[in-house]
């Protein structure tokens, strides 16, 4: 029952499985032997400490009370961990010597305190998705999932990306969890289950889930104005036009963006991804999406102008970023600690951060793109222009920071199916996911839509998500209400609250691609929807 928890915790302090459990077992027959009962058992604050010894040190401080007990095999070990008061293991120097299991069976079995702690008090199990359980118990046919499947593989296979890690899933019962080519042309790594992928704007939804925590405490409404949160911005101005030299002629903004505005992409802010006008030419100047940390994101935002007036036009922007700012002024915690300890560490995500530690770089994948010359797909190089993904320090960017696993990704879009709930842990109310994926855009536009553009007909943005709200003007086969998004570099996802299902594709792909490259959004969707 407890090999896979000893096996898991052998990796981590690097000595032998068997030696966590002759002290797991050792101590576990001390319990039995003076009639201790796991069950009903309250076990105080206690530190075990070695000190004096030339082979290092272990130290933990442990706060459990322990009520009642199933033990899981699949708990995560490292969330376990993660929620150890302190604990410092300066191992492979101590509890080395299979004589000596006694001293680890005290390290094992206050850590295994904590285990049943947490599996007592409702954290759950996080390991789900693992593997399929097959097309027919997912509700689908074995030959449209065997097609979807192959579909993936000849993208890969064509070389249209370098690899890829797909999955579907309805009624929380996973269709297909693949994986095909890899992760590094150059290394030849292969694509694996738990590589590491640049999630870009894919963390926005993960932003917008913070935020929604926030109002559903009364901390905010939809109808603030962001200078509310953003004092800065309350002079803002906005450019009307520009002359062939750059010059501006702006005029102070008819009224303040709302949060709603903010949420929606409506807001008027520049991003400085594209567009060679004043504004986007502004934030690529003054290196906006390079800033050290969000204060000084927020103060380069407020001295560039508004494209348009609040409202009058969708233009894909900072907002984000600004949104993980506001998290962090309302919350009066880190961006990224927020993210941690109220969604992350709920879920079972401890993949996602916003930078690669050193022990998982290896999973990290790279991106690549097509090289013409070479006629094949190769490595991109290394920005330089912001801080690395290695770096711990980086800005915790709510707009397009994060790093995750397929894994992980898919038990966020599954809470979300789920309507705010996945295995226990409850991250949002129903009420707030359906206000996430509503359309909150006027009625005369849509995505992409402003003065003298129409936008992409059918559909419209809710809550950091953009929402399909009438399938036959968009020329989609999903269904009402179906809401996206994607990354820069080429991760996608799309949930379908109409089937309780949702897809992910996750690649790692920018720049050129092939001539006559496949639209693998397009083939996945068509394959699925005639899938039932």
């Amino acid at each position: 029952m407890l090999l896979r928890f000893c096996k898991e915790l052998a990796k981590i302090v690097k000595v032998s499985h068997s030696l966590v459990c002759r002290g797991i077992e050792l101590k576990l027959a001390d319990f039995i032997a003076t009639k201790w009962c796991i069950k009903k058992t309250r076990l105080t604050r206690r530190t075990i400490k070695r000190h004096g010894s030339p082979k290092g040190a272990v130290a933990i401080d442990l706060k459990p009370t322990i009520l009642s007990t199933q033990l899981s095999s699949s708990l995560s070990i490292s969330f376990v961990l993660a929620r150890l008061g302190r604990i410092t293991i300066q191992a492979r120097r101590i509890f080395m010597h299979s004589d000596k299991p006694t001293y680890f069976g005290k390290l094992a079995t206050s850590i295994l305190a904590t285990f049943i702690f947490l599996n007592a008090n409702g954290f759950a199990d996080t390991s789900w998705p693992q593997t399929a359980v097959g097309a027919g118990t997912a509700g689908f046919s074995e030959t449209g999932i065997a097609s979807l499947d192959a579909a993936m593989e000849k993208i890969v296979a064509d070389q249209d990306v370098a690899g890829m890690i797909w999955m579907l899933a309805k009624d929380g019962e996973v269709a297909t969890f693949e994986t095909a080519g890899l992760a590094s042309v150059n290394d030849q790594a292969p694509m694996t289950k738990d590589t590491l992928f640049r999630i870009y704007s894919m963390t926005k939804p993960v932003t917008g889930v913070a935020l929604m925590m926030l109002h559903e405490q009364g901390l905010w409404d939809f109808d603030d104005p962001v200078s509310k949160f953003i004092p800065e911005f309350e002079n803002l101005q906005v450019m009307t036009t520009y002359d062939s030299d750059g010059n501006m002629e702006l005029v102070p903004v008819d009224r303040q963006p709302t949060m709603r505005e903010l949420l929606n992409h409506s807001a008027g802010f520049g991003y400085g991804l594209s567009g060679s006008d004043p504004v986007n030419n502004a934030f690529r100047d003054s290196g906006v999406l390079a800033s050290d940390d969000l204060d000084q994101l927020v103060n380069k935002v407020a001295a560039i102008p508004l494209l348009s007036q609040p409202g009058e036009q969708w233009y894909y922007s900072v907002a984000v970023d600004l949104q993980g700012y506001i998290v962090q002024q309302i919350s009066g915690m880190q961006f990224g600690d927020f993210l941690q300890q109220k969604i992350f560490e709920p879920l079972g995500m401890g993949d996602t951060t916003f930078y690669v530690r050193e022990e998982d770089q290896h999973r990290f994948a790279e991106v690549h793109n097509w090289d013409s010359e070479r006629n094949r797909l190769v490595q991109r190089p290394h920005r330089t222009d912001r801080a690395s993904y290695l770096d711990p320090n980086r800005i915790e960017s709510g707009g397009g920071g994060l790093v995750s696993s397929t894994h992980n990704y898919a038990r966020f879009l599954q809470m979300l199916v789920n309507e705010g709930e996945l295995d226990g842990a409850k991250i949002l109310s129903p009420e707030s996911v359906r206000i996430m994926r509503t359309n909150s855009l006027r009625d005369e536009l849509d995505i992409r839509g402003g003065p003298n553009r129409p936008g992409q007909p059918g559909i419209g943005f809710g809550v950091d998500f953009a929402v399909i709200y009438d399938p036959e003007l968009a020329n989609s086969p999903q269904g009402p209400g179906t809401y996206y998004w994607s990354g820069a570099a080429g991760t996608w996802f799309w949930i379908d609250p109409s089937q309780d299902m949702f897809w992910l594709g996750m690649i790692q792909a920018q720049g050129a691609r092939r001539p006559g490259a496949a639209n693998m959004r397009a083939v996945a969707n068509d394959i699925i929807y005639d899938s039932f």
